[in-house]
């Protein structure tokens, strides 16, 4: 997992004034929680431009005023219509307490389904899991050389090392679909 260093300033005040004021200061309230007390801090919004904006997962090793931490970005919020980062809230992390994290997926190969026509379909982006943080891979890779025409993959047909997925069982991950042309091939090869 890629880390992503970030520097904080504590706050002392909360509320929506304080928030307010400091978003016009081009700063981001955010809040760090998990560990033995809540911190309440900003960051600059050019600083978390490139944690925020990627469909990558980090590891944050995050400085407010001189106190280090190992964080995860639990939560974002975004304003309803200009889509402004409002507030982030960070999860601290510790070698021994499992995590639940959501992990980007990778397709790994060229489906059979696809090579006779078929259309093939990521349903799901990111896959829910929970485990330590240090066995956290970067991608999580789903081999699809054997789906065939009409098949699909599920969670409960997935499994990761020391990693447990929180998905639905009966979720289907990708699929390949048939398309028009490849129901004529299979009509015509049928008669």
């Amino acid at each position: 997992m890629k880390t992503f260093q970030l520097k904080g300033s504590k706050r002392e005040q909360t509320g929506k004034k304080t928030a307010k004021a400091y978003r016009k200061e081009a700063l981001v309230p955010c809040v760090l929680y998990g560990g033995e007390s809540v911190s309440h801090f900003t960051v600059s919004k050019d600083d978390v431009r490139k944690l925020i904006y990627t469909p990558e997962i980090h590891l944050v090793d995050l400085t407010i005023d001189g106190t280090f931490s190992k964080a995860i970005v639990k939560e974002l919020q975004f304003h309803p219509v200009s889509d402004a980062l409002l507030h982030i809230d960070f999860l601290e992390i510790f070698d021994a307490k499992p995590v639940v994290i959501d992990i980007p997926i990778e397709l790994e190969g060229l489906a059979e389904g696809v090579k006779a026509g078929g259309k093939l379909s990521l349903e799901m982006r990111k896959l829910r899991v929970k485990g330590l943080y240090k066995n956290f891979p970067e991608k999580l890779t789903i081999p699809i050389e054997n789906l065939g025409l009409g098949k699909t993959i599920q969670i409960g047909d997935l499994h990761f090392d020391n990693l447990e997925l929180l998905n639905a069982k009966d979720n289907v991950v990708v699929a390949v679909k048939l398309t028009r042309a490849a129901r004529g091939t299979a009509a015509a090869a049928a008669k």
